[in-house]
């Protein structure tokens, strides 16, 4: 028994042993890259909020409190209320929740999904990555929002299709970058080692592409993050993304906008901030991981 405790004993110090080395690399990360380390903190605020926004809004998102209409910011509506009387705070709140969820899930399926295709078509080649190339041409050729909006058009307004949009306009860029990476790659010595000795395709890409690429997909990730969440607004102020009275960003600017926003700003100001907070925390955060995890700029700054 005293063996077996002892032997337990070094795995547990092994298993600890990397605390050190990763608050080192934290700590150099925030001194070279202050602005990064102030997006991911953030960022990590904002996650915090839309998980705990059932328990830290002061009132019901969806309660109207017909004598508190348009009320200014106070003690009781720290941000105040709209023209129908909800609190503008715990509406934004639960927008939190809204918008990054289907920012969140449209950039993990879509840069994945471009990723893995980019991956398979680049080292194909020949024919089927021409075929495919000009496919995504044409997908890019269309404005974002424009695509989005007609997409959604189609598919009818809800939070799935929403997504569905936003995956469909973050895949072909996604394609695109991953694509040019891929192309180098596969004509570098080691590539080229492993098609003699007899390696397969897949184990190829997955031994040797891969890991060369995975810098650039989260690189991607976190730069599309922002713009994801801009398009869902994009479509919720313009009443074709998420329906109606749901407690989205988006939504509420659209409200404000159409409803008495010169006799309540207020209501307006507060999504409209929270969206630009997102957006800068999340490129700062995006360029800031650009030059620590690509090779050609690690130097940099």
């Amino acid at each position: 028994m005293i063996g077996q405790r002892a032997a337990a004993l070094p795995n547990a110090r092994s298993a600890v042993s990397w605390l050190p080395a990763a608050a080192g690399q934290i700590a150099s990360f925030c001194k070279r890259k202050p602005l990064g380390a102030l997006g991911a903190v953030l960022i990590t605020s904002i996650g915090l909020i839309a998980i705990l926004a059932p328990i830290i809004s002061p009132h019901d998102p969806y309660e109207v409190y017909v004598d508190y209409v348009e009320t200014p910011p106070s003690k009781t509506f720290p941000l105040g209320t709209d023209n129908l009387g909800q609190d503008v705070l715990s509406r934004l709140f639960h927008g939190a929740r809204l918008s990054l969820r289907v920012g969140l899930l449209s950039v993990l399926i879509g840069i994945t999904g471009g990723f893995v295709l980019g991956l398979a078509t680049a080292y194909a080649g020949g024919a089927v990555d021409l075929a495919f190339q000009r496919l995504i041409d044409a997908m890019i050729a269309f404005p974002s929002v424009i695509l989005a909006m007609a997409i959604m058009a189609v598919l009818g307004a809800s939070v799935t299709n929403v997504v569905i949009a936003l995956v469909f306009v973050l895949i072909p860029p996604a394609v695109r970058a991953i694509r040019s990476q891929v192309l180098s790659l596969k004509e570098m010595d080691y590539v080229l080692a492993a098609k003699a000795v007899g390696c397969s395709p897949l184990r190829i890409m997955v031994r040797h592409i891969v890991p060369n690429c995975f810098a650039i997909y989260i690189i991607l990730a976190t730069i599309t993050l922002g713009f994801a969440i801009i398009v869902e607004a994009s479509l919720s102020f313009l009443g074709i993304g998420v329906p109606a009275g749901t407690p989205t960003w988006g939504g509420m600017l659209t409200q404000a906008s159409q409803q008495h926003i010169k006799t309540a700003p207020w209501v307006a100001i507060a999504p409209g901030v929270a969206i630009s907070v997102v957006v800068f925390s999340v490129n700062w955060l995006g360029d800031a991981l650009r030059d620590v995890l690509d090779p050609r700029l690690r130097g940099a700054g």
